[in-house]
This record gives structure tokens, C-alpha cells and sequence, in this order.
């Protein structure tokens, strides 16, 4: 029920202390299940402070129990260890602090947690999210490697170290994270995550030196599988040992066996590939060689035999036909120009001869009337109309006019 309370009347901080603390615990007792991410241990102190982590979702809840509860577990809990909790929830009012405390403690065993990984494992490769066709192909040669691994791990000395002497000039962009512990997927999953995010890096290898099951859970995480499908890069897992098998090594685009074998295979071999130019250049030389002598030997076994000297003596007499037949179309095109020419000189004279021109150079002049109209008689012009006379060197304009008519024109 609500408490009652006002702007004027407020409730004590003792007050509403009391009232969480009541609430909380009629909660009762709950079976809960985390990985511890936290166990401290003091000497002397009869409560171990813990914490309690989801290892999908990162949440978290601290967790208290006596030392003799943990003390009499076998093997002793560490962080990391997958543990089932039956506890009552509590609130302690002084310091405002929400904690589970333990009544009952167990670590959950090896055969289990393999049997809830293989029931993960089977679900995402239902999804598809382990499908061969989603697998990309490495690049021949990387323009940067990213890698993702522990703070100056082993690993991280295998990659780099195997790679260069493979290749001396590999470039790599490097993420030390956490790859153990409560903070191991969330940070192999923001590492590959910005790796990712950088056009230069063509391909992610994240890696850690091999481990207990509990150890490598991390890489086996949901979220960070899932993450690692939805990367653009691709990605080579080489976590642990070739025994050792976590689910990023199913999504990965390559699983390497090892730290060592995962420079092996982002990177070729630099005296690998000298040698391997080398040997095409050979082989090359060799097949050019060979394909000469056997076009020598044919040429030598044409001439032995007469048909290349045949095939020449034709190729003489066909250029010769060619030759001729080119001296005869020549001059049988000037003998049909010649002929054309004449022809058309002829044609212009006889044009000219009819043209009014030619009629005007022998004296003759041409009469037109004022529209235009050739005059024939004198008739087409009548009395007072103007007429135009065209003569060799150029024309006049006149007027009719009667014989007893006083008007000149």
C-alpha cells in the first residue's frame, strides 16, 4: 500500500528504508544462476562478498554468503565458476545496498555446462548462423591485421612474431582486452566491434592461449558470437588448442587450431611466394623455348621438304599477278577518265552554243517585257508600255511609242 506522505509531511529516510527493506523481503526465496565475477575472500571475516553475473546480458547483483558455505566447496570457487544460488533477497537500509544471500551453493559441473553450450550450439545452427555459405574468403594479403587478444598474452607474441617472419611488412591494429573473466565479452565484443568499423582492416583474428571450458566461455558467449556473424571482416577464431572448440570457432569465417596457425593463414609466406615466382618464371621460359623449337623444327622439316620453297615461288607469282593487275587498273581508269573528259568538254560546248549568252555575243539582243515576259513580236508591248532590251555588255530600259506621237522615251 502507498505510504502516506506530502510535500509538507515527508517520509524519513529511515522510514522508507524500513518500507524497501519489507517489500524486498517478501520477495521470499529464488533459485538464481550467474557466473561469479567477483569472489572476495578476507581473512578472518565470517561473509564472502560476491557478484553475480548474467553472462548474456552483462547484468549484475552482488551476492553474499558465509565463509563456511564457501569454504566447504570442492574445487573452491573462483570467479568465472557457473555456480546455481538459492537466496533470499535482502536490503540493507544503512547503506542503501540490494544483495542476494546465499542459503544454498553449488557450482554447476562440467557435463553441464557442455550440455547447455552443444544446446546453443544446435540452435544457432539452425538459424543458419554456421552455414558454410556465409563464410568469406581470406584476402591473399591483408592491408592490416586486427587482433584482439589478451594483455602481453602468449598469443598475441605467436601471432605477430610468426607473421612477420612470414611476411615482414604485415601491419597490425591491436585490441589487449580481457579475454577471462566478467568483463571478457563485452570487451572482445566493443574490440571487434571497432576493428570491424576500420575500411584498412581486412581481416580480425581474435585469440586467446587455450584454457579450462570455464575459461573459454566467454567465446562461446551468445551476444559475442552473434556479433562476430554480423561483422563485415572476416574473422579467425584460434582460441585455445585444437581440442579446445568454443562456438566462435563455428562462426568464424576460419578456425585456426592455434595462435601460430592463424599467422600461418592470414598472411603467405614471403620465400613461399619468391620461390613459387620464380619457379612460373622458369616453367614459362621453359614452355616459350619449347614451343619455338618445335615451330623451328617444323620450318626446317617445310624446307627439307620443298612446300615452303613451293609456297614461296606462289606467294612471287601471286604478287606478280597483283602488280600487273594493278597497272592495268590504273591505266584503264586514265583511259575512262580521258574518255569521260572529252565527253563532258563537248557537252559544255553545245550547252554554250544554245545558251542566250552565246546568242548575244554574235549581236542579238533580247527583249523583255515589264513583267518579265520575253518579247517576240511587236505586238507583246503594247502603246506607252516600258520594255527592258538585254544586250552582250549589259541593258537599257525603253518605252513604245506611235510614230505621230510627240513623246520620246
Amino acid at each position: 500500500m502507498a505510504m502516506t506522505n506530502s510535500e509538507d509531511a515527508p517520509l524519513s529516510v529511515v522510514a522508507v528504508s524500513k518500507a524497501l527493506a519489507d517489500w524486498i523481503g517478501k520477495l521470499g526465496m529464488v533459485w538464481v544462476e550467474g557466473q561469479l565475477s567477483e569472489v572476495r575472500l578476507r581473512p578472518g571475516s565470517q561473509i564472502v562478498f560476491m557478484r553475480l553475473r548474467d553472462v548474456q546480458s552483462e547484468a549484475s547483483v552482488s551476492l553474499v554468503a558465509t565463509s563456511a558455505m564457501v569454504g566447504a566447496m570442492s574445487p573452491p570457487l573462483a570467479e568465472g565458476a557457473q555456480v546455481v544460488v538459492l537466496a533470499s533477497v535482502e536490503y540493507w537500509s544503512k547503506r542503501g545496498d540490494l544483495h542476494l544471500r546465499a542459503r544454498q551453493l553449488r557450482a554447476v559441473g562440467l557435463g553441464e555446462l557442455l550440455a547447455r553450450l552443444e544446446q546453443l550450439r544446435r540452435l544457432l545452427d539452425a538459424e543458419g548462423v554456421f552455414a558454410p555459405e556465409r563464410k568469406r574468403p581470406l584476402p591473399f594479403l591483408p592491408r592490416r591485421v586486427g587482433l584482439i587478444c589478451g594483455r602481453n598474452s602468449e598469443a598475441e607474441r605467436d601471432v605477430t612474431v610468426n607473421a612477420r617472419r612470414r611476411w615482414p611488412a604485415v601491419e597490425f591494429a591491436i585490441r589487449e582486452v580481457p579475454v577471462q573473466g566478467a568483463g571478457a565479452v563485452s570487451a572482445v565484443t566493443a574490440a571487434l566491434a571497432e576493428l570491424d568499423a576500420q575500411p584498412e582492416v581486412d581481416v580480425i583474428i581474435i585469440t586467446r592461449g587455450g584454457g579450462s571450458v570455464e575459461d573459454l566461455l566467454p567465446f562461446s558467449n551468445e551476444a559475442l558470437v552473434r556479433a562476430a556473424a554480423a561483422a563485415r571482416t572476416p574473422i579467425v577464431s584460434a582460441i585455445g588448442h585444437e581440442r579446445d572448440r568454443p562456438l566462435l570457432d563455428d562462426v568464424a569465417d576460419v578456425r585456426a587450431s592455434t595462435p601460430t596457425d592463424a599467422a600461418r593463414r592470414v598472411v603467405p609466406d614471403w620465400s613461399e611466394e619468391v620461390a613459387r615466382v620464380t619457379n612460373a618464371r622458369a616453367a614459362i621460359r621453359a614452355a616459350l623455348g619449347a614451343r619455338v623449337a618445335a615451330e623451328q623444327r617444323t620450318v626446317d622439316q617445310l624446307r627439307r621438304t620443298g612446300a615452303l620453297q613451293a609456297a614461296s615461288e606462289r606467294l612471287n607469282r601471286e604478287t606478280d599477278a597483283v602488280l600487273r593487275l594493278r597497272v592495268e587498273g590504273r591505266r584503264a581508269l586514265a583511259d575512262r577518265l580521258g574518255t569521260s573528259q572529252a565527253t563532258v568538254q563537248a557537252l559544255r560546248g553545245r550547252l554554250h552554243a544554245l545558251s542566250p549568252a552565246a546568242t548575244l555575243e554574235r549581236g542579238y539582243a533580247i527583249v523583255t517585257t515589264a513583267s518579265g515576259t520575253v518579247a517576240t513580236a511587236p505586238s507583246d508591248i503594247a502603246h506607252g508600255a516600258r520594255f527592258t532590251v538585254r544586250l552582250r555588255d549589259g541593258a537599257f530600259t525603253g518605252q513604245r511609242l506611235d510614230a505621230t506621237s510627240e513623246e520620246t522615251p
